[in-house]
């Protein structure tokens, strides 16, 4: 396993170094700067400002300041946030996101499971139609239609919750729902498709012929084998759940880090975005390691070779 883990972070190297190599030229190739919309500045306060941060340099040289400052662990300091570095503002809005991403892997993963094991039970009948239909719906669905629904009848015709914010408990709940129920959807046919294959198996009905309950067989003898699609699927929801929160934020005025990289970009604040974008980079190279560690050890069948 130390070989396999090894072997990947090294393979990660030269991702990240396209990453930030096209993020860098794009974010460059945008019309606009960061001191353009600045209303108080002057012609040579302006030049005077991109001087000190070295935006007056040629592009090219400019990359390879970028890029040497990487090398030493060195995201820059925000272009907008004076005083900040980017990397205090990522430690300060990061753990926003990661407590919004894991309630919403939680609402996932125990209504879909739920939702797909009752389907697998007793497929093309009402039990099966009626999850699957609804699992479709919220495919259908994107966060930016569901959450302005979610704030009109929840939060302004019922006044359950408030209409943004992340300052109590409550807070949390529709932000959650929101990010949540697309992968829902997923999870829901990954986990009943899975089981179905399960379900179909010798092994399934020998048990049953000995007079295994349902519950055991569902729970003892299925589950482990009619997961490992929705293990599967797990490194790509998680790291959707993480960085798609960048919209579910900015409609409920969430103080994480997807609201600080939708406002860096309209700013054009340079080093927000690259540390943003190779922060999730890294985030999700971790995450598709650790669901393949998980995979290897759900399925014997599975090496790491």
């Amino acid at each position: 396993m130390l070989r396999f883990i090894a072997k990947r972070f090294v393979e990660a190297i030269p991702v990240l170094f396209i990453v930030a190599t096209i993020t860098f030229f794009l974010m460059k190739a945008a019309p606009g700067g960061p001191f353009d919309t600045e209303k108080a500045t002057t012609p040579e306060i302006k030049a005077q400002l991109e001087a000190q941060y070295g935006l007056n340099k040629p592009v090219f040289q400019q990359y390879l300041d970028y890029m040497g400052q990487l090398l030493h662990g060195d995201l820059g300091p925000s272009f907008k946030y004076a005083g900040w570095s980017v990397a205090e503002l990522l430690a300060g809005a990061f753990p926003v996101s990661l407590e919004l991403g894991c309630y919403a892997l939680a609402f996932a993963l125990m209504l879909g499971l739920i939702a797909g094991i009752i389907a697998s039970l007793r497929p093309n009948s009402l039990n099966d139609y009626i999850p699957m239909g609804l699992a479709t719906l919220g495919i259908c669905l994107p966060a930016f239609v569901t959450g302005p629904l979610l704030i009109l009848v929840f939060a302004i015709t019922l006044g359950w919750y408030n209409t943004s914010g992340w300052d109590f408990p409550s807070d949390r709940v529709l932000p959650s729902i929101t990010l949540g129920l697309y992968y829902t959807a997923y999870i829901a046919r990954l986990t009943r498709a899975g089981m179905l294959e399960i379900l179909s198996q010798d092994f399934i009905r020998t048990a049953r012929a000995k007079g295994a309950t349902e519950w055991r067989v569902v729970w003892k003898h299925s589950l482990r084998g009619g997961l490992l699609s929705v293990v599967s699927f797990l490194g790509p929801a998680i790291s959707g759940l993480v960085t798609g929160s960048l919209v579910v934020e900015t409609i409920f005025q969430i103080p994480g880090l997807g609201r600080f990289f939708v406002m860096a970009g309209f700013n054009r604040d340079y080093t927000m975005v690259m540390g943003t974008v190779l922060f999730y980079a890294v985030l999700i190279i971790v995450l598709n390691l650790l669901v393949d560690i998980i995979q290897v050890w759900l399925n014997p069948k599975l090496r790491f070779d």
